[in-house]
């Protein structure tokens, strides 16, 4: 007789709670990990600095087939520019509709920094760098190139994700400013240049409302989007198994749960920083 036959009611207490155990695990796993990693960012930086500085340029400009459209420097410049665009449009558009489309700079100033560049960075990072990066290390992964790593007594942790790690917050400062030097040209260029607004009326109001601090936390939120990123991507391909197969589906989940995170870190910071006061004085 089997145990479900035996105890039926212990049986579904126990799948009711296995649920719960399970997913507990699964964040303990990734706790230890990211820990480990973030640990491993000193001996990473003084033994592996060749490493760190091929992966520098390998998160800028990409590698293989990625270099020719410049990697992930060329995706998040156009994807930055594309997004300020359409913020100037819409926000021309809707502005006109009540007569104060002269306010269009201040919407540039405003919504590009605390919001717009920071997401679509989030996003151009993971969908680049970042699903590469979780390709790469479950392809090491599956040809059992992690484990000859360890082999050697070379710590694969520290060598393949605390590198990666140092390259991706040494790489994302200079990115990030083109991203967000990008949603400015673009706002400026569509109001002034398309829809004929004065030069001077424009940066009138968009330096008047550009607070420098709000930069600052910007760039704290890229940062951090960063880190997140890179720490959800490495994980899933340091562990990612099943061939192949295996490494396109840990590519999936990667990407998905950093995008989740992307936009989470979006409302955390916001709430923050933001919350209270909202940093913001708006008067006639």
């Amino acid at each position: 007789m089997t145990l479900h036959a035996t105890y039926p009611r212990a049986f579904r207490v126990f799948r009711s709670l296995q649920l719960p155990l399970t997913t507990l695990a699964r964040l303990g796993e990734h706790t230890l990990f990211y820990g480990r990693a973030i640990a491993g960012v000193p001996h990473a930086a003084s033994h592996f600095r060749r490493e760190i500085i091929r992966l520098v340029a390998e998160i800028s400009m990409g590698a293989g087939a990625l270099a020719m459209i410049g990697g992930t420097l060329a995706i998040v410049g156009f994807l930055t520019l594309v997004a300020g665009g359409t913020l100037a449009l819409q926000g021309y558009n809707s502005l006109g509709n009540i007569g104060i489309e002269a306010l269009t700079g201040f919407l540039a100033a405003f919504i590009n920094v605390r919001v717009t560049a920071p997401v679509v960075a989030g996003i151009g990072l993971a969908a680049t760098f970042g699903a590469g990066v979780t390709a790469q290390l479950g392809a090491m992964r599956i040809n059992e190139e992690i484990d000859a790593l360890e082999a050697m007594a070379i710590r694969s942790v520290e060598y393949l994700v605390s590198t990666r790690l140092v390259a991706g917050m040494v790489a994302i400062i200079p990115l990030y400013s083109i991203g967000v030097t990008m949603s400015f040209v673009a706002s400026r260029q569509v109001v002034v240049g398309l829809f004929g607004q004065s030069g001077g009326l424009y940066d009138h109001y968009f330096h008047t409302f550009l607070n420098p601090l709000d930069l600052l936390w910007s760039f704290l939120q890229g940062v951090l989007m960063a880190v997140a990123v890179l720490l959800i991507h490495t994980y899933f391909g340091y562990f990612a198994s099943g061939g192949p197969s295996g490494v396109g589906a840990a590519v999936g989940n990667a990407v998905r749960t950093s995008l989740v995170v992307v936009v989470s870190v979006t409302l955390l910071v916001s709430l923050t920083v933001y919350g209270s006061n909202g940093n913001f004085n708006l008067s006639g």
